[in-house]
């Protein structure tokens, strides 16, 4: 009888052992499972991040980029950039687009978006100005040194920003006006989206030659010439804050340090500082 007992009570024993052992290995399994979800979540590394959404012209596609990560390196806010015609930019803030900053190439746009109340009143300044150049594809055979030698024969495709959106586009107009040669080129001239394409079309051979920034003949595929500044009207840069910012102090920061800290770089791509 006494054998009996034993061996019940070893046998219940044991099932309560192995019952405990299970409830162990589910709690282990569980406690593996989240312990991730945990780490990701409280991961510091984002804290205290701000990021700036920055509309930009396109003459500021080299110069920008290389000022916004110098800035992030010396501050604890990221910067990113969209670049684009100044009029395509402009259109997409007047539908809803949420930047915090816009770098526009003239001010013709920035004062549309002000009469609309879209930018924070007294953010406006002008940044920089900008320079046109007359940019050839270097194996191109014909001598272009100005503005008329487009109408040689041998130049068949000329490009240039698109006038009815681009402010280069506007200023190319303008001295290709002043020196009576507009209509003479119309049929030669191939329109870009942007600055950024239309010296993209030059270094593939897309065009002969073309109208743009200075600030984007940085490339190994072009050589150029300064065009007259008084041949068309000053591309004067206009940046501004724009009234949907949930940033403005980290936005007022970083313009500042594009005008002040950024100033050698902005003047090593042809810019000229206020």
């Amino acid at each position: 009888m006494t054998l009996y007992k034993n061996f019940k009570f070893l046998i219940s024993n044991f099932k309560f052992q192995i019952l405990l052992l299970t409830a162990y290995c589910v709690l282990l399994t569980t406690a593996g499972y989240a312990e991730p979800q945990s780490l990701t979540i409280a991961a510091p590394a984002q804290q205290g991040i701000t990021t700036l959404s920055v509309a930009a012209a396109s003459d500021l596609s080299f110069a920008l980029k290389e000022i916004s990560q110098q800035f992030e390196k010396e501050s604890n806010i990221k910067v990113i950039i969209s670049f684009g015609s100044t009029g395509v930019l402009s259109q997409q803030i007047e539908n809803g687009a949420p930047f915090d900053i816009f770098f526009a190439a003239n001010e013709k746009y920035i004062n549309t978006l002000e009469e609309k109340g879209l930018i924070i009143p007294n953010t406006k300044q002008l940044y920089a100005q900008g320079r046109l150049v007359l940019a050839v594809h270097e194996g191109f055979k014909s001598n272009i040194k100005n503005l008329k030698d487009l109408l040689q024969p041998s130049v068949k495709r000329v490009a240039i920003a698109n006038p009815d959106h681009a402010p280069y586009g506007i200023a190319a107009k303008e001295a290709l006006r002043k020196l009576g040669l507009w209509d003479k080129l119309k049929p030669k001239l191939v329109y870009a989206e942007n600055i950024r394409q239309a010296i993209q079309f030059i270094q593939t051979g897309d065009a002969h030659a073309g109208i743009v920034a200075l600030s984007v003949i940085n490339v190994p595929e072009v050589k150029y010439t300064i065009i007259d500044n008084t041949l068309h009207q000053p591309i004067n840069q206009i940046v501004a804050i724009m009234r949907t910012t949930k940033a403005e102090k980290e936005a007022r920061k970083f313009i500042d340090y594009v005008i002040k800290d950024g100033k050698g770089i902005m003047q090593r791509y042809g810019f000229v500082m206020p």
